[in-house]
């Protein structure tokens, strides 16, 4: 099964063009769709889901046109939102069943079958019966993943899963997702680099609304092997080395500026070369630099 994304666009009525004919071709696997916060990426994450229309443009999982068959696309969908609700005085397994008849799961039998199943795939089954309010972010978050997979989803969407999350459950959360994300089509909508580059196998970067790089990670570094260079600098010569140079991206070190430079001629002053990684990527597009093959 494939999704297919043609030419959407969304303006809301305060005139924030929040996408720009953006076209996406997806299939199954884990899909990271990767941009700075105010990117889009929620906004596109909501009309794929059917939550709000496109102002123009197509979207069809298979046969499924979104637009007009929003119900068929419901019937295979998983969703996680940004931003989700629970009921905190409700347990964990009654509110799973709850939406599992929710979903059309009405055999009691085999609604018990598929919240227990889900229990242990989130890793929640021995805090099953406690009330949702006293569960810690990433036991909140394990839920929103078991919520969204019930009913067997062809299609899952997941937008900012890990944002928040400490690093043992954004791990477990990693965990998990990998090992959904083999038969299904799984989009990762994120702002962490990490989450990208640990877990998909195809990825987009997108920033004011429109997709400026898509293809395989492993691919996409390529394109800068050889041209990205890392140095130590004082923060007094900062100003003139950013005027001289491309940079990709600066941290504070030790007292000094650590540098990535983008320069396909060898760099000297205490610049070396150095392996580019999807950081790499994402930062020469969001702050513009014009890499040949890239943008």
């Amino acid at each position: 099964m494939k999704l297919s994304i043609k030419n959407i666009s969304k303006t809301y009525p305060n005139g924030v063009e929040a996408l720009k004919n953006v076209s996406l071709e997806i299939g199954n696997g884990m899909f990271g769709l990767l941009g700075p916060n105010g990117a889009g990426k929620s906004t596109l994450m909501r009309t794929i889901a059917a939550l709000q229309d496109a102002d123009n443009g197509f979207i069809s999982i298979g046969d499924i046109d979104v637009s007009r068959d929003k119900q068929s696309l419901r019937e295979i969908l998983g969703y996680l939102p940004q931003e989700f609700g629970v009921y905190p005085k409700i347990s964990c397994f009654d509110l799973l069943d709850h939406m599992a008849v929710m979903k059309g799961i009405t055999d009691s039998k085999k609604r018990k079958e598929v919240v227990e199943s889900l229990l242990h795939q989130t890793n929640l089954w021995d805090a099953k019966d406690r009330k949702l309010g006293t569960y810690s972010g990433g036991m909140k978050q394990r839920f929103g993943i078991a919520q969204a997979l019930i009913g067997d989803p062809k299609l899952i969407i997941v937008d900012e899963p890990t944002a928040g999350l400490d690093p043992m459950e954004r791990n477990r959360f990693h965990n998990l997702l990998s090992e959904i994300g083999e038969n299904v089509i799984v989009i990762l909508s994120t702002h962490i680099v990490d989450d990208v580059s640990d877990l998909c196998n195809n990825m987009a970067i997108i920033l004011d609304g429109e997709v400026r790089m898509v293809g395989e990670p492993i691919q996409l570094i390529k394109l800068l092997e050889g041209k990205v260079w890392k140095g130590l600098v004082e923060k007094s010569d900062l100003t003139r080395i950013e005027k001289e140079n491309d940079v990709i991206s600066s941290r504070l070190y030790m007292g000094k500026v650590q540098l990535r430079l983008f320069s396909e001629a060898s760099l000297e002053n205490g610049f070396e070369s150095t392996d580019p990684e999807i950081e790499d990527l994402y930062f020469a597009t969001i702050n513009g630099l014009n890499i040949d093959g890239i943008k």
